[in-house]
């Protein structure tokens, strides 16, 4: 069931409170931009934390007498970390309660490391938009995800297909324009 378009809540003491959402498929603009702040500083605990929690023993992350006489001289911020959080940057202004379900991350890159100290900045185009055209009231919607560092360098790139809400509103008129447009048990032939 689709969230409630009318994301206000009206309390008994007679404030209205207004619940963060993100867009359903109508209000999705293809070429639109969206800047997500603020940005995310990455931090050695993150690193620590995310490697270890995902079970990524990668040196190039833990270790950092090794590191040190790596390429960069320094440890790198585990790249999954990179792109989820660049993903999570997204979700309260895009998909927070509207979202169906993740079909899909493609064309992921990172074209320059990101280190602990660094901040992530993230934006997102909207790449496409269209109706489902199997489950009625729902969209799906396509995002490139770029990330990038305190010094505009870009750090990560995905593209995203997201399974999203239509407006509740606009599914259910466009179920009644569908049942007054389809004849009835009752139609005669000529009706039809």
């Amino acid at each position: 069931m689709a969230p409630a378009a009318d994301a206000a809540i009206h309390a008994a003491d007679g404030l209205v409170r207004h619940v963060q959402r993100g867009l359903y498929v109508e209000e999705f603009e293809v070429g639109a931009v969206y800047l997500h702040r603020p940005g995310r500083t990455a931090t050695e605990a993150d690193n620590v934390l995310f490697s270890s929690l995902t079970m990524n023993t990668q040196a190039l992350h833990l270790d950092a007498a090794f590191s040190a006489t790596q390429p960069f001289g320094q440890r790198l911020m585990n790249s999954m970390w990179t792109l989820a959080t660049m993903v999570g940057a997204s979700v309260g202004q895009l998909t927070q309660g509207t979202l169906v379900a993740q079909l899909g991350l493609g064309d992921v890159s990172f074209p320059h490391p990101l280190f602990a100290g660094d901040t992530l900045y993230t934006e997102t185009e909207i790449t496409e938009v269209r109706l489902s055209r199997s489950r009625p009231g729902q969209g799906i919607v396509t995002m490139a995800h770029t990330g990038r560092n305190q010094d505009g360098e870009i750090v990560a790139r995905a593209t995203r297909t997201a399974l999203m809400w239509c407006r509740p509103d606009a599914s259910d008129s466009a179920s009644a324009e569908t049942e007054a447009s389809t004849p009835t048990a009752h139609s005669s032939t000529e009706d039809a």
